[in-house]
């Protein structure tokens, strides 16, 4: 891999418009998806015991994304979970701009090839509008988490949105971008 290629944003006007264009019969390059946003999202159900798992969790997602994470709190009250609305039970992170392309060279190119046993993405996790969300059951996979200062092994949810009105486009731009989709 180039230096080059692996900027995904250069890849993206110079590699990814025009065989979109051409793929798809667009005539203006405007009218080719973009990725808008990447949300990463991370759970701590533990927190409502132990509070210092929050703390944790959210400086390895800060440390991930580049990005201050920000502390997510109950919606309603579930008596069988012990949450009440209002108490802090994850964070999250919303990339935009050079960030989120970024995040995204470092999780094609470094942190998916580094999941045991990863055979490529499922190309059948998009919403129907061109979102496509996955799931990492570690947080390990990404360089910037020590793994001997990981209090507990935490999962995270990555939702790329994009412009694209149908799954196809979205595939196709996410296939050129570099995403290793499964054969």
């Amino acid at each position: 891999m180039t230096v080059q290629m692996l900027n995904l944003k250069d890849r993206y006007e110079q590699v990814v418009v025009p065989e979109m264009q051409k793929k798809f019969g667009y005539r203006n390059p405007m009218e080719v998806p973009r990725i808008e946003k990447v949300v990463i999202n991370m759970g701590v159900g533990d927190a409502v015991q132990n509070p210092k798992l929050l703390d944790a969790a959210v400086e390895e997602l800060t440390a991930i994304a580049g990005q201050r994470a920000a502390v997510t709190r109950a919606k309603k009250s579930v008596a069988s979970f012990k949450v009440r609305a209002g108490m802090p039970i994850g964070a999250r992170v919303t990339l935009r701009r050079q960030r989120m392309w970024d995040f995204l060279t470092k999780l094609f190119y470094l942190a998916l090839p580094r999941v045991r046993d990863f055979r490529g993405l499922d190309p059948e996790s998009f919403d129907g509008r061109g979102n496509y969300t996955l799931g990492l059951k570690e947080q390990v996979v990404f360089p910037e988490v020590d793994y001997d200062k990981v209090e507990k092994i935490r999962g995270m949810d990555i939702t790329i949105v994009t412009t694209a009105k149908t799954d196809e486009e979205a595939r196709e731009l996410l296939r050129l971008l570099g995403a290793p989709w499964a054969r």
